[in-house]
């Protein structure tokens, strides 16, 4: 391998904490190296906290080296307590089958599991191999090298023990769960690396050291920061809920506008982070004018829309914003809902409307929103809350357009 992988995750800002950093630059450098990241399928789409782990996997196969995919088929009947203050509900196996599912889809979209070439990324679900695991087995083969004072160390279980609902065994038992995957992965695919967010830190380096305990196998492990912008602010979220990087949960449209939203001073660490831009182009981008810097965020928009969605969606969103914000159009890439004429032709107050579209998560805060001034009908602000919205307000283009604020809009369809 030529690829300097570890210099150009750093300038990418794709490192958190590593271990042992000159051996993994080394082993990087020297032949194709495996390496995993593992998804719990606690809901069936990935989302933006998941996007960074992702376009880690992504730049290791662009640099020539193979990228495992883990779905945990297993680990997510137990739920990681890392970053959470009580325990998750369980899944049954048809829920999760789902899940991984839409899992799947998504990474299919960033790695390339079809090319058959010795990197080519592979997806394995850790339930095949601790399904079938008795419990005895599994103590007398994990559990022996691993001491209660190192799991009650980490973090993540003591934040829960300090918690009012405190930890169960079962969820206690997850790390030693995420260690035997790296094992297992080691030993039959010759997996050395496992990338995960830094709040998997503890979890990966109980993996690491559970390899060298056992086996002396030489593993590495590797975070990737947590996704904030440059105040400090976490992401993923908006009023409108989490960003998902599936299109039936989120509209290429809302993802495509979601990154032109993008504040000035992040714009050049997300063209880093989330791109395939070259640095060199990136940091000619960084150096636009200010009255240049709207059209590098569409640029941004435009490029981590064609990777998650394609390059046809991501270029008719950028087209449906370019209608709906210069020329006052509509945009056929916008967020439609279907109505029925019928309640159109009895009438509906606005508020629900709005509620309705997703615009607003109750009545109450879409009735703020329009009083407040936020809310229009067709691109003119609405005086009232309690308007009664009918097939009199049915736009020229046989819809009608509800707006909250200058940047959130959805088409209502009659039909």
């Amino acid at each position: 391998m030529t690829t300097d992988v570890l210099a150009e995750f750093e300038a990418r800002g794709l490192i958190q904490d590593t271990t042992e950093r000159e051996a993994l630059a080394e082993a990087l450098s020297d032949e194709m190296i495996t390496v995993y990241v593992g998804f719990d399928p606690t809901a069936d789409s990935l989302h933006l906290g998941n996007l960074i782990p992702i376009m880690a996997l992504r730049r290791m196969q662009l640099a020539g080296h193979k990228p495992i995919a883990l779905v945990g088929g297993s680990t997510g009947m137990v739920g990681d307590p890392g970053g959470r203050s009580e325990e998750r509900n369980l899944l049954d196996t048809e829920t999760l089958a789902h899940n991984v599912e839409g899992i799947s889809a998504v990474l299919r979209r960033f790695l390339d599991f079809d090319s058959g070439a010795a990197n080519t990324a592979e997806m394995v679900n850790n339930y095949d191999w601790t399904g079938p695991v008795g419990v005895i087995d599994f103590l007398r083969d994990v559990g022996k090298h691993v001491t209660v004072n190192q799991m009650m160390a980490k973090d993540s279980v003591k934040s829960r023990l300090e918690s009012e609902n405190g930890i169960s065994f079962t969820e206690f038992s997850y790390m030693l769960l995420q260690a035997n995957d790296y094992l297992w992965l080691h030993d039959n695919l010759g997996c050395s690396i496992q990338i995960g967010g830094s709040d998997q830190w503890g979890n990966i380096i109980n993996g690491v050291e559970l390899g060298r305990r056992t086996d002396q196998r030489n593993i590495y492990g590797l975070t990737t920061p947590l996704l904030t912008t440059s105040s400090g602010a976490k992401m993923g979220k908006t009023a409108a809920g989490a960003i998902w990087l599936n299109a039936d949960m989120l509209s290429p449209y809302d993802y495509w506008q979601y990154w032109r939203n993008t504040e000035d001073a992040d714009v050049g660490k997300f063209l880093r982070l989330f791109t395939d831009l070259p640095l060199d182009e990136i940091t000619d981008l960084e150096k636009a004018k200010v009255e240049e810097i709207n059209d590098v965020k569409k640029r941004l928009a435009t490029e981590i829309t064609k990777l998650c969605h394609g390059a046809d969606a991501a270029i008719e969103a950028a087209e449906t914003a370019r209608r709906t914000f210069e020329e006052g159009g509509l945009g056929e890439a916008l967020p439609s809902i279907d109505i029925p004429k019928a309640s159109l032709e009895t009438g509906i107050v606005i508020f629900e409307l709005f509620k309705l579209a997703g615009l607003a998560t109750s009545n109450g805060e879409a009735r703020r929103l329009i009083k407040g001034g936020g809310g229009k009908l067709n691109g003119k602000k609405i005086d009232d809350e309690t308007q009664i919205i009918t097939n009199l307000n049915i736009n020229s283009e046989g819809v009608v357009k509800l707006s909250a604020g200058k940047k959130r809009h959805v088409i209502m369809n009659p039909v």
